[in-house]
């Protein structure tokens, strides 16, 4: 075979491999339009950590963060919203396996654990008002409840959805579109952890060590 009868073949031969351009599959979608999605909650809790690291050290003469943190305190706080996410993680292959008995035991753990997050939460902020470092005490204060106030928030919310998915695989199981549903609120749920090490670090260590 003539040299230009071969690349003629190998022409013809690349011109019937099958294409594999085209619309990505709606789980992909759904996760690439869910991130874009937290973006924009990452845009606002940018803005109220930008606004804590200005008034941290404004206290009108009131308390400051090395007289108010308890670092013991929020340690727990924080291995119980890591552990949360562990679970929430867990959660997520079962459904990947369509497990629903290890689906709604690792999503009551995540629940569980999110529950004693907010309750040490709550807890902090009522023995704050109680000595007098409500939110309008001071710009500091009402920075810190705020930006902390705002994740424990969207930690509520996140317990109502992950509620709302557990009855809904329990109703519809595991459909297409139950599984999109539980990828964005793991999405969701993991967000809230990388937000809260940020809280963790640029509020609670920065405002006790510098």
């Amino acid at each position: 075979m003539s040299a230009t009868a071969a690349a003629h073949a190998a022409s013809h031969s690349v011109a019937r491999m099958p294409s594999h351009t085209g619309p990505a599959n709606k789980r992909i979608v759904t996760g690439y339009g869910f991130w874009i999605f937290l973006l924009s909650d990452f845009v606002i809790f940018a803005s109220l950590f930008a606004a804590f690291a200005v008034l941290v050290h404004n206290t009108n003469g009131g308390p400051g963060p090395h007289e108010l943190f308890d670092l013991k305190s929020v340690a727990v706080e924080t291995g119980a919203l890591l552990l949360s996410t562990y679970a929430c993680g867990l959660a997520s292959i079962a459904a990947h396996r369509r497990s629903a008995i290890g689906f709604y035991l690792a999503m009551l753990v995540t629940a569980i654990f999110g529950a004693v997050f907010l309750g040490l939460e709550i807890n902090e902020f009522y023995g704050f008002i109680d000595k007098g470092a409500g939110p309008q005490r001071s710009g500091f204060l009402s920075a810190f409840f705020t930006l902390v106030g705002c994740h424990g928030l969207h930690v509520s919310l996140g317990m109502l959805w992950l509620f709302t998915m557990i009855a809904q695989v329990f109703a519809k199981g595991f459909r297409d579109d139950i599984q999109r549903r539980i990828l964005c609120f793991s999405l969701f749920w993991h967000a809230l952890d990388i937000i809260w090490v940020g809280i963790f670090t640029a509020v609670y260590l920065y405002g006790v060590y510098l």
